[in-house]
Formats: structure tokens, C-alpha cells, sequence
């Protein structure tokens, strides 16, 4: 829970910021870059919070408590019971969220294999084949250089080397299990969609702020380069190339 508090510490610090100067933040005009600075951090801060699924009462709440705390009143509740109480709710509504994720999760998933015609293989992932490569197939120790974007069920992306501009090379045995598993499906030019249960993903905790506890995740995977485990070894090791000698000044 460690994570939790940093959090929301975090958020709490952000929402000072406005909480003390206006009881409603859809009123704050951000004017400076300081304002702009503030609002973005609250902004990427409170994504934190989504899995809270706070209802405006509850905002209301919060913004009160940041309020008299920031201006030294006096708790209007006893602070020792309700600082436990805090990560009761916390995980009670992270793990609710995550529940509904995944029931979400399953039924986009086998209406992928339905629709599309996605094979699943006995781990739970889907996968469609979008172009057939014809090179070689990594294994889960290579080092593979690909181009993905990835989004959430609802189509939300979450990250994307395609976006960036960028493909990235990693080695296969170091990302989600579902990249695991179903890269070594593929073959060097292909592409490949898939969709990965929460299990084989950031399970129940996700990865907040943009994958929420429990999310299905879909990706589409452009698999360029294959480096076997051996020679990408023999690559790290290999001494760095020097510099070419200067031209003597006559």
C-alpha cells in the first residue's frame, strides 16, 4: 500500500493548490504557466484516483479535508480511526474496479475470437494474424525489434512506438507474459493483434495511471528484427569502436 499513499499525497499536494483559493475548480481561470504547471501535475496525479470511481460527494469531501488541513483547522473527524480506514477503501475500491475490468475484459476478448475469428491459446490470449511474416521466430530469450500500439478495451491507447515515430527493441523475457507468449507466434515482417487478458498483463494492480487494475489490453505488433540471445550478448560485450585518428595540421 506503500504505492497508495504516495499517491495520494501526491494528489492531495496538487489539489491544494486550488482547494484553498476557490471552492469550485471548474471556476479557476489557468492563466500563468505556474497555473498550467500545477493543473497538469493535478491532472496526471488524480488519474491515480480513477480506480476510486469517487462520486462528486465524495470529491466534495476531499476537497474540504485538503482545504482545513492546508489552512490548519481542526479535523472534523478523528484522523487515528480514519487514516486506516483510508486503505480499507482503497483496496475495497481497486479490487471492485478490477472485478468489473475483468468481467469487461472476458467478454471483449471471446467476442474478438468470434467476430474476427482470433485463435486463443490455452494461456487465455487471442491473437489474429494481420500479415503472415516470413523470417525467423524469436524465443522468449532474443532480443526482438518491433513497432506496437497498444490500447485499452474501450480503444483508449494507453502506449504506442507507433505514435512516437519509433520502433523499440527489447528482449522478449522482460515485458507482460502475454508479449511473451505471443510474439514468439510471429515471424520477422509480420503483424500480428492481440488480446491480452489482465492475467497475462498488470493483472489487478494495472499500471496507473493509464491501465486501470484488471484491464484487458490490445495490441497490434509489427515484428522487424530477430537477434538471437547469443549474439545480442556479443554485441553488449564487444568494445566500443574508436575514434578515427585526426588529420595532422600541416
Amino acid at each position: 500500500m506503500k504505492k497508495t499513499w504516495v499517491y495520494l499525497s501526491l494528489f492531495v499536494f496538487a489539489l491544494s493548490m486550488t482547494a484553498c483559493n476557490s471552492n469550485d475548480p471548474k471556476k479557476i481561470k489557468l492563466e500563468s504557466e505556474d497555473d498550467k504547471t500545477f493543473y497538469a501535475m493535478g491532472y496526471m496525479l488524480g488519474g491515480n484516483l480513477q480506480r476510486l470511481s469517487l462520486s462528486d460527494k465524495e470529491l466534495s469531501a476531499l476537497y474540504k479535508g485538503v482545504a482545513q488541513a492546508s489552512k490548519n483547522e481542526k479535523s472534523e473527524v478523528d484522523m487515528a480511526t480514519y487514516q486506516n480506514r483510508i486503505q480499507e477503501v482503497f483496496k475495497a475500491r481497486m479490487d471492485k474496479v478490477a472485478v468489473k475490468e475483468k468481467e469487461a475484459g472476458v467478454a471483449f476478448l471471446e467476442k474478438f475470437v468470434k467476430d474476427e475469428g482470433a485463435t486463443k491459446t490455452a494461456s487465455g490470449l487471442a491473437y489474429k494474424v494481420i500479415k503472415e511474416g516470413t523470417g525467423a521466430t524469436p524465443t522468449a530469450e532474443d532480443v526482438v525489434e518491433v513497432h506496437y500500439h497498444g490500447t485499452l478495451a474501450d480503444g483508449t491507447v494507453f502506449d504506442s512506438s507507433v505514435e512516437r515515430g519509433k520502433p523499440i527493441s527489447f528482449p522478449l523475457n522482460r515485458v507482460i507474459k502475454g508479449w511473451t507468449e505471443g510474439v514468439q507466434l510471429m515471424k520477422e515482417g509480420g503483424k500480428t493483434k492481440f488480446v491480452i487478458p489482465a492475467d497475462l498483463a498488470y493483472g489487478e494492480a494495472g499500471a496507473p495511471p493509464k491501465i486501470p487494475g484488471g484491464a484487458t489490453l490490445v495490441f497490434e505488433v509489427e515484428l522487424f528484427k530477430v537477434t538471437k540471445a547469443a549474439d545480442a550478448a556479443k554485441a553488449q560485450a564487444a568494445p566500443a569502436p574508436t575514434a578515427a585518428p585526426k588529420a595532422k595540421k600541416k
